[in-house]
């Protein structure tokens, strides 16, 4: 499928610019930016995320774009990762009220879920992607993922989850999800269908968006998987956010 940045509503990035350079080159050029905060786009990054919720196949559009651009697919603006990194500060402060964390164990926390959680799990999944898809997808050997763009496919697919789980869901815990009733798993259990669901659906997206791979239809054999366990999960008693939940302090205690 071929997509035209026209028919995409997410504005132009402030940057662009038509040069070719060396994968060595665009790292260090992403790293010497990480820190220059008047030189990202923050204003394209946000409407990123918000449609990675409401139409998340517009924002594989814009990296088209970038390639036709500037020869690449994974982001050059670490706008979207500082942003990123934003979030999952603010929802670990409210998982540390909703836990009733002391002030260690929330710095405790807040490390484990950057390091562990986002960017050691991060690390692991666009690996074995990039790897996989490039050893057996592939219709061109002449040209390969980046592993960049596969990273940047993991960002994408774990805001929307991080949203959901680490901050509308924390809005019903104590009150409602804590509890052993039935509709206490319907919820917690329904908010982790969603979210997972919301994973798989954004990581097909990003590799079908690409035009060297085939097969991609793959990667949603996960879903059905996933509504089996739901109801079986209901069916069972097992409250998935009651049992995480008491995972996440436990680690920290």
């Amino acid at each position: 499928m071929s997509y035209s940045r026209s028919t995409s509503p997410l504005p132009l990035p402030v940057n662009h610019q038509r040069d070719c350079m060396s994968a060595a080159t665009k790292r260090w050029k992403y790293l010497r930016r990480m820190l220059k905060f008047d030189q990202m786009d923050f204003e394209f990054a946000f409407w990123q995320m918000i449609y990675l919720f409401i139409a998340p196949q517009k924002v594989y559009r814009n990296f088209q774009y970038r390639k036709q651009t500037k020869s690449q697919f994974a982001r050059d603006d670490p706008a979207f990762l500082v942003l990123f990194a934003a979030w999952l500060c603010i929802t670990s402060v409210g998982f540390a009220i909703v836990l009733r964390l002391t002030f260690w164990k929330f710095i405790h926390f807040l490390l484990y879920v950057i390091f562990i959680d986002c960017i050691g799990s991060g690390l692991l999944i666009a690996t074995a992607f990039w790897y996989v898809l490039n050893k057996y997808f592939r219709l061109n050997e002449d040209q390969d993922i980046e592993w960049g763009f596969a990273f940047d496919i993991h960002l994408n697919a774990f805001f929307p989850p991080l949203i959901i789980l680490h901050f509308c869901q924390l809005f019903f815990y104590n009150g409602l999800i804590s509890h052993e009733w039935f509709i206490s798993r319907y919820i917690g259990n329904t908010f982790w269908l969603i979210a997972v669901s919301y994973y798989v659906y954004i990581t097909f997206l990003g590799y079908s968006s690409l035009q060297i791979l085939q097969r991609t239809h793959l990667l949603l054999v996960p879903l059905p998987i996933i509504v089996i366990f739901y109801f079986v999960s209901l069916a069972a008693g097992f409250n998935i956010t009651y049992f995480l939940m008491r995972f996440y302090k436990e680690r920290v205690v």
